[in-house]
Order: C-alpha cells, then sequence, then structure tokens
C-alpha cells in the first residue's frame, strides 16, 4: 500500500486530495496544526466525513525539526505539498510570516525528504500568481514569472528552491502551477466565497447587501475537485515535470455575480454595492493559463463548466443555513 503525505490536507485542495488518493487505496496522512484538533468542528470542517481513514500528524510546516520527525516516522511513497499563507495582505508583520510560511516551510519538507526519504516523490503546490504582470496571455511552462505580490514572490522562491532540489539533489520533484480554482469548500476570505454565501444569506433574508471591489476583473477560474487529478498524475510521470493546470476561459467577477444571484432568481444590482478601497492595482494582461501540456501527458482536462461550478458554490451554501436555521 502507497503511503501520502499531504501539508494542508484540512484545505479545500488538501480535503479533495485526500479524497482521491483514499478511494485509490493510498494509506493517507496529514500534518495539522494543534489548534485544530483541539477545534475539530470548525477547522476540520473539510474531512470531518473521512477522518477515520486518515492518520493525522500535529506539526508546524515552518519548524525543521517538527517536519523531520513527521517524515521520519510516516516514510511516505508520495508527498503534496499544499499548505500555504496565501491571504493577500499588505501588513509588514503579515508580509514576513508569508514569506517564513512559504519559503521555510517548502525547505524543511525537502531537506527532510532528501535526508529519509530520496525516493519519495513531491508535488509542490506552485500558483498563477507566479506570472504576475505577463507580457503574453495565455500563458504556459516557458513564459517568464513576473509576480506581483509578496505571496507570488513567495510562491516563486519556493517553486525555485523545488526546482533546484530536483536539478541538484535528483528528488522527484513536480509543480503545478495551478490558476484560481473554486468549489464549495473554498476559504470566506476569496472573493467566490464571499459571493456564494452572502447570496445564500441573502435568499434567507439575513443579508440585503454586498461589497465587492472591481468586479470587472479578470480571472481562469476552474473547479477544485477536477484539479486535484492532475496533482496525482503529475507524481506519476516518468520523470519530474512542471505542469500548467487551468481552463483556459477568463470569466469577470461580474459573471460570477450573475450567475450566483440567478440561483435565487434575483438580479445582483440591487444588492451589490462597489468599494473603491477593496480595488487592487490593475492588470495590463490577465492571467488565462495554458494547459495544452499537462492535456497531452497527463490525459487531463477539466470537467465543470463555470456555471455549474459557481450554482453548486450557491447552493451548498444555502443547504449549510438551512442546516441551522
Amino acid at each position: 500500500m502507497k503511503k501520502a503525505l499531504i501539508t494542508g490536507i484540512t484545505g479545500q485542495d488538501g480535503s479533495y486530495l485526500a479524497e482521491l488518493l483514499i478511494s485509490k487505496g493510498y494509506e493517507v496522512h496529514g500534518v495539522v496544526r494543534r489548534e485544530a484538533l483541539e477545534d475539530p468542528q470548525h477547522r476540520l470542517t473539510n474531512i470531518n466525513h473521512i477522518i477515520s481513514s486518515l492518520k493525522l500528524h500535529v506539526g508546524a510546516i515552518d519548524n525543521h525539526l517538527s517536519i523531520y520527525k513527521i517524515i521520519s516516522l510516516v516514510k511516505p511513497n508520495e508527498c503534496y505539498h499544499l499548505a500555504s499563507s496565501s491571504f493577500v495582505s499588505y501588513n509588514f508583520e503579515d508580509e514576513s510570516s508569508l514569506l517564513a510560511n512559504n519559503f521555510i516551510s517548502t525547505h524543511a519538507l525537502l531537506a527532510a525528504i532528501k535526508d529519509l526519504v530520496p525516493n519519495c516523490r513531491v508535488y509542490f503546490a506552485g500558483s498563477s500568481e507566479m506570472f504576475g504582470d505577463v507580457k503574453n496571455s495565455p500563458q504556459n511552462e516557458s513564459t517568464p514569472f513576473n509576480p506581483r505580490s509578496v505571496y507570488g514572490i513567495s510562491k516563486l522562491a519556493a517553486f525555485h528552491l523545488a526546482r533546484n532540489y530536483r536539478e541538484h539533489h535528483k528528488l522527484f520533484v513536480a509543480a503545478g502551477i495551478l490558476y484560481n480554482h473554486e468549489s464549495p469548500r473554498r476559504g470566506h476570505q476569496f472573493v467566490t466565497r464571499k459571493i456564494s454565501a452572502t447570496v445564500a444569506k441573502i435568499h434567507f433574508g439575513l443579508a440585503d447587501r454586498l461589497e465587492l471591489g472591481n468586479i470587472e476583473a479578470l480571472r481562469d477560474w476552474g473547479y477544485a475537485p477536477d484539479y486535484v487529478p492532475a496533482m496525482h498524475a503529475m507524481l506519476q510521470q516518468d520523470k519530474p515535470e512542471d505542469f500548467v493546470v487551468s481552463t483556459g476561459l477568463l470569466h469577470t467577477v461580474e459573471d460570477f455575480l450573475v450567475e450566483a444571484f440567478s440561483v435565487i432568481g434575483l438580479k445582483y444590482e440591487p444588492y451589490t454595492h462597489i468599494n473603491p478601497d477593496h480595488f487592487r492595482p490593475g492588470e495590463t494582461i490577465s492571467l488565462c493559463g495554458d494547459s495544452s501540456k499537462a492535456q497531452k501527458l497527463l490525459n487531463w482536462k477539466p470537467t465543470m463548466s463555470f456555471k455549474q461550478m459557481v450554482k453548486e458554490m450557491v447552493l451548498a451554501d444555502i443547504a449549510r443555513l438551512k442546516e441551522i436555521q
């Protein structure tokens, strides 16, 4: 039986990946914070339904000794490094911890694997934010990186570290450069979940206003459960490579609003307030991915449409509210 270790197992991607690996007969291990075990009702929401099938380990991913002990105990065949800080902030302390979490955690993990289980195959979760202010669209694996945010910079630094371990230490490290991907398990700090959750509240009369920034912003939005099979497929290849995973289709935040409100039979305009304070710096060229390499070598392609995804998110938030009504 293959053993897989997932950092970030309680998150959107980690929980869907855990389900996939369990279905494939893996022994699945996950790294969680101590406070998650102390408050499972809220912090383990995404994995509570499969928790009896998981082996969870308390650890701090940015602590080398903590990660070293877990790798030594588990000795995984595959490791999926999904955990990262992704919330966009311009507070110095937040940026410092974001850099530490995203870079140091990757270093701690790769160093422990090199020492203890050098044959373990590693998936590193890259991000389309590494491309940043691009000159061309769509972007593929050869597009030059030009990150604009501290998050994108931290991810790119960790990406280069992962590539270094692949090229100089001969570890099997594959990086997935994933574009925005959403689901009912998306965190509330993301605009898509903010919209779906607020629409559900409006449906029950619990809210009457949705405050947003630039609704003309364009994104390449995919469905998270479509993306985790690509992660797994990357580690089944003969050699480690990097892959862009995306839909190749762009939609605006306004498109998301239209679809979300249509689920409850309303127009978005009366309920939506545009706040210029929420605007981010404009993008000269939108981030849109070319996943032709993944489609060819991994036999991967997205299956759920944008409209279906938005509908599922809104209906899931409506169902959650209905349970506690």
